[in-house]
């Protein structure tokens, strides 16, 4: 069973955002624990009390709100963020990072959350078809933080499931997405930080909690799949998504 954990990030209505970002991290079900636990060993080694208790959120964590008020100055917050996301280095066999970057202005009037939940469940359950060995099917869920899109998305997963999406049907995602608190898992903080280095990314242009990263989606052949970034039109962008494409074309945009 692989568990995909996902957080998102930018405002559908600030017209002074250009993207939505959806983000997470798919886990088989053993990774789960070692995932938390060196989450864990990085809370204690920012020297904050209560370790058990602190919460890593990127955009809190790098704006030095809550918690994090007290870890002065911005290049050590980062530095804490940056250990965070380095925590899944301890995980051994097949995981991956998952992502849809959705430029608002390019899918209007299409709902981008919407355009960026399909993109990405439905690159999970490629990726649970691959993961398959032998006869020995991968089932996956999804595990989102609370969300007003809650009953939205729940829809949205049942139909993908009975009727389809674009692409097809889900076969390897077995019920609706289930929603938890972030306090209740290091998983879904965990999906909070690779959002927030996805938004920092494409928002901002600033690569610097995102290169880290960017090697760990899902990739055959030297195609990059369990991320997205609309649009792959734009001839000068090095994600991994366009930067693989555009090798696959031979160099074309």
């Amino acid at each position: 069973m692989y568990i995909l954990y996902l957080d998102d990030a930018g405002s559908v209505g600030n017209h002074e955002e250009r993207y939505f970002v959806l983000g997470g991290v798919a886990l088989f079900e053993r990774h789960i624990y070692h995932l938390e636990q060196k989450l864990n060993e990085v809370a204690v080694e920012t020297g904050l009390p209560e370790p058990e208790t602190l919460e890593f959120h990127g955009n809190e964590m790098r704006a030095g709100r809550q918690k994090w008020r007290s870890v002065r100055g911005q290049d050590a917050r980062l530095g804490h963020i940056s250990a965070a996301l380095a925590a899944s280095n301890v995980l051994r066999g097949r995981w991956a990072l998952f992502g849809a970057a959705i430029n608002k202005a390019v899918v209007s009037p299409k709902d981008p959350v919407e355009v960026a939940f399909e993109q990405v469940v439905s690159r999970f359950d490629q990726f649970l078809d691959r993961a398959r060995t032998g006869d020995q099917a991968q089932r996956g869920l999804i595990v989102l933080d609370r969300s007003t899109r809650e009953t939205r998305l729940q829809e949205l997963a049942t139909t993908f499931r009975r009727e389809g999406h674009q692409w097809g049907k889900l076969r390897n995602i077995v019920d609706v997405p289930f929603f938890v608190d972030s306090k209740a898992t290091r998983a879904i903080q965990y999906a909070d930080l690779v959002t927030y280095a996805m938004w920092r990314r494409f928002e901002h242009n600033d690569p610097v909690l995102f290169d880290p990263i960017s090697d760990r989606f899902d990739s055959v052949g030297g195609i990059v799949h369990s991320l997205y970034h609309e649009r792959f039109t734009g001839p000068n962008c090095t994600c991994p998504y366009c930067e693989s494409r555009r090798r696959a074309a031979g160099g074309a945009a």
